[in-house]
């Protein structure tokens, strides 16, 4: 676990938040302790995971609820149906998978 992450785990923890506190204690710099807390920030591994993600949070919860519907409506969704939606939301044919 880096330094941020356990700088991190450390405020989730404290009752009081205190960025100076923390930041000394785990050696880190207190500006970016404080916007990786409050989420302005994220992290290089976290950035790269989700830029290799097709869809975006909203477009997934899209995609989730047209399902739903159909299945609402006694209507299985077939991979083609998903697929189809899918690419509309994305405006390009999604991969295999």
């Amino acid at each position: 676990m880096g330094s941020i992450a356990s700088a991190l785990a450390f405020l989730e923890t404290a009752e009081v938040v205190n960025y100076a506190e923390a930041a000394r204690i785990f050696n880190v710099d207190r500006t970016t302790l404080s916007r990786r807390h409050r989420g302005a920030t994220r992290g290089k591994e976290q950035f790269i995971q989700e830029s290799k993600l097709l869809m975006s949070k909203q477009q997934e919860l899209a995609l989730v609820d047209y399902i739903n519907k159909l299945s609402d409506r006694g209507i299985p969704p077939t991979v083609r149906m998903v697929r189809n939606f899918a690419s509309e939301i994305l405006k390009k044919p999604p991969g295999k998978n």
